[in-house]
């Protein structure tokens, strides 16, 4: 069996990379957070170190504008990009949804003639638990996978809070809560590329998502990040100590499930 990929955002600097790198986090992420000044030379060296230890280097441009991501891209070279436009799947609001599809289908498009050797990445939104109209939501989140699957690498399941309780507004993340499972596993299940499940996955609740699950991969942003005096996550600050466990916890998983692999053959 293939071991779980071990995802973290949002790491800014090359010593907080090479931290990660040691307790065996394969992907690691960074985000380019302002549109006018997104040139940044410790960033680009922390992509560089991440990519020189083996791990995998990723980006996130939080723009829209296409030039700029092209130029963003060129200029710290990450193994993959991740494109985290929100896509949202609520009933009310897919007519608004027909000339972004275009758009973004057309941004991957241009990125793969542009960057061949770059994988994207390629955010779903999916709400919490409890929603209305849960069945038509989980046929519309299922409708993008078979859109963007065949120009996207990589499928990475977030949180969407809908309206203005969005962190970043136009994009999903960063929400430390967790979406509904139960169309998180459709998703895993339908889709031709690999999953990563993000939102709101830590140490505490990592070993139940890989085991329900089974999804290619699983990341952590605000819950392994350090938090303040109040007790709120800080940005771009990552807590070793939540890191490792998050680490410790994905292994017992992938243990879990190699054992169980090697029985269910067994039985056959």
């Amino acid at each position: 069996m293939e071991k779980t990929i071990i995802q973290i955002y949002e790491v800014q600097k090359s010593g907080e990379a090479e931290a990660l790198v040691a307790l065996g986090v394969d992907h690691i992420g960074s985000v380019l957070a302002d549109v006018n000044k997104w040139k940044n030379a410790t960033i680009r060296k922390t992509v560089q170190v991440v990519r020189q230890s083996g791990a995998k280097s990723g980006l996130i441009p939080l723009m829209k504008d296409p030039v700029k991501i092209f130029a963003a891209l060129e200029y710290y070279e990450p193994d993959f990009v991740h494109l985290c436009d929100t896509l949202s799947p609520f009933p009310e609001e897919q007519q608004t949804l027909v000339r972004d599809f275009d758009a973004l289908l057309s941004l991957q498009i241009d990125i793969k003639d542009r960057f061949p050797q770059m994988d994207i990445m390629r955010s779903l939104s999916v709400p919490r638990t409890g929603q209305a109209h849960a069945t038509e939501i989980e046929k519309n989140v299922l409708g993008f996978v078979e859109r963007f699957a065949p120009f996207s690498d990589y499928f990475l399941i977030d949180t969407l809070l809908g309206g203005e309780n969005q962190p970043v507004q136009g994009f999903v993340g960063i929400t430390g809560e967790t979406c509904d499972w139960v169309i998180a596993g459709k998703i895993i299940a339908a889709s031709p590329i690999p999953v990563i499940l993000a939102g709101g996955l830590w140490g505490e609740n990592v070993y139940e998502s890989i085991v329900s699950l089974a999804p290619a991969g699983v990341d952590s942003c605000t819950r392994t990040n350090a938090v303040d005096k109040s007790g709120l996550p800080i940005r771009f600050k990552k807590d070793m100590k939540k890191v490792r466990q998050f680490v410790e916890e994905v292994h017992r998983a992938d243990r879990f499930m190699e054992k169980t692999h090697f029985a269910a053959n067994l039985r056959r």
